[in-house]
């Protein structure tokens, strides 16, 4: 707990800043990135549920650890907080300034309106069976026995669900360029040597003409590689406009952003749809493969879990309506014990009171997602992995509904994630298509730490798992 000096401030005295480590800012950073969980961890213990972080070059970071302060940082979005311009300089280059994720205000609004459409009810649950064959096919070629690890062989699933019901791209020659381009580019985007870069030296390198013919630079490689992808992607934007009528009647993601028009009647870009379709690779691609990882690495370690997802699968029973079957609750679970992202900032344009506090305009605000995740007092036991706790009956409704409101693995408010649903189904379908075909038992007993890999948390050794046929005839 706080002490008193940290406690938070009465309604009558002026208020002071967040508590905070007093070390210097390089020693945070490198307690971050040497055990991130732990340097959190360690924040909220010391100072409780707010604190402030403070790294080298950048402004101090406020993060807060429950539900409900989580709530006042997400209704900055209403106010003084802008999380598009607080991406823009870390992941500007790859998705695009044009993107969602790096757009405030009525820009991020208009393309909001446009991208939901495709993105949510019946046109995402019309992929399903799409994404029921891609996993078949990849758990069919697995070996059989040995150890293997599964956020490659997730990454290899969700790769295809984004060029084939995102992308909506079926010619094979494509689909095989696609294939070895767009893990070249994510991987050139997240290295070292490029994330290191500041960002205005960055941003000079990715424009000079001069810098860019030097091979060796990583600026100038990634150049190349996000050249190649996007000529594929113009192209493909020109064949659906150039068939409007077809475009418009077409199921991927793609070809509904070419048919979408505004409330005054004006399409998206070519820009503007190619740095969308880019977000939702970004997005969509290793988070989803990651998030579907762990979750397995969690099942694996979780016989009761496993048995029972198991028994609902085979057993073909279905949920009635508006309750949660217990697949759906063991992805929420996953999501829940081991979140895939470390925050969701806001850089601040004005003052803004969270918790007591008033933050500073130029700050960073962050609701701390595996925080918020671990609060035992939305999730009891928060270390246990445990899907029950989504699911009325096996808990209190009361129990249930707090677990339910403090759940942010897609952040929340109104900048809560549009491809949420997407992910949602892809995990789902993947854990269903694979638990039918085959049998998972974890390679080696103990659990797999946290390794933080770009910006997101994946399992230590991938996801070793030992994969074998299932002999109870569930794959059919």
């Amino acid at each position: 707990m706080p002490s008193a000096a940290h406690a938070s401030p009465s309604s009558g005295a002026s208020a002071p800043l967040p508590p905070g480590f007093r070390v210097p800012p390089a020693v945070q950073v490198a307690r971050l990135m040497a055990d991130p969980l732990g340097f959190y961890e360690a924040g909220r213990r010391r100072f409780g549920p707010i604190f402030t972080l403070r790294y080298p070059g950048l402004p101090p970071e406020v993060c807060v650890a429950t539900p409900e302060l989580a709530e006042e940082v997400f209704a900055t979005d209403g106010g003084p907080g802008r999380a598009g311009e607080m991406r823009r300089a870390f992941i500007g280059p790859l998705v695009g300034e044009e993107s969602l994720l790096c757009l405030d205000g009525e820009p991020w609004w208009r393309h909001r309106r446009l991208v939901s459409p495709p993105l949510h009810g019946r046109a995402v649950a019309a992929w399903a069976d799409r994404i029921a064959a891609i996993a078949a096919a990849e758990a069919g070629r697995w070996p059989v026995g040995v150890a293997m690890p599964l956020r490659p062989a997730m990454e290899r699933i969700t790769l295809e669900v984004i060029m084939r019901v995102v992308f909506g791209i079926e010619d094979a020659r494509r689909l095989g360029a696609l294939r070895v381009l767009l893990p070249r580019l994510m991987r050139l985007a997240g290295s070292a040597a490029l994330v290191r870069i500041p960002p205005n030296a960055r941003e000079r390198a990715l424009a000079s003409p001069l810098l860019l013919r030097a091979g060796a630079l990583p600026t100038t490689r990634y150049v190349r590689a996000r050249d190649e992808v996007d000529a594929i992607l113009y192209d493909e934007i020109a064949r659906r406009r150039a068939d409007p009528d077809a475009a418009a009647g077409a199921p991927d993601v793609l070809s509904q952003l070419v048919a979408a028009r505004d409330e005054d009647g004006e399409p998206l870009t070519g820009r503007e749809i190619r740095d969308e379709l880019m977000t939702l690779l970004a997005a969509g691609h290793e988070t989803t493969a990651t998030s579907l990882a762990w979750t397995f690495e969690r099942l694996v370690r979780t016989p009761h879990a496993m048995d029972a997802l198991v028994t609902e699968l085979t057993s073909g029973a279905t949920s009635a309506r508006g309750e949660t079957s217990y697949l759906e609750a063991v992805v929420k679970e996953g999501l829940r014990a081991r979140p895939v992202v470390l925050g969701a900032p806001r850089l601040l344009d004005d003052t803004a009171k969270i918790g007591g506090y008033e933050i500073p305009a130029g700050w960073y605000l962050s609701a701390s997602i595996p925080l918020v995740l671990s609060d035992p007092e939305a999730f009891p036991s928060p270390e246990r992995f445990r899907p029950e706790r989504f699911i009325a009956g096996a808990s209190s409704p009361e129990a249930v509904a707090r677990a339910n409101r403090a759940w942010i693995p897609f952040g929340g408010g109104r900048r809560y994630c549009a491809g949420a649903q997407l992910a949602l189904l892809e995990m789902r379908v993947v854990l269903a298509e694979v638990l039918r075909r085959v049998t998972l038992t974890a390679a080696r007993p103990e659990d797999e730490k946290r390794r933080l890999k770009n910006v997101t948390l994946v399992p230590g050794r991938s996801g070793l798992v030992i994969a074998r046929p299932r002999s109870d005839g569930a794959s059919g």
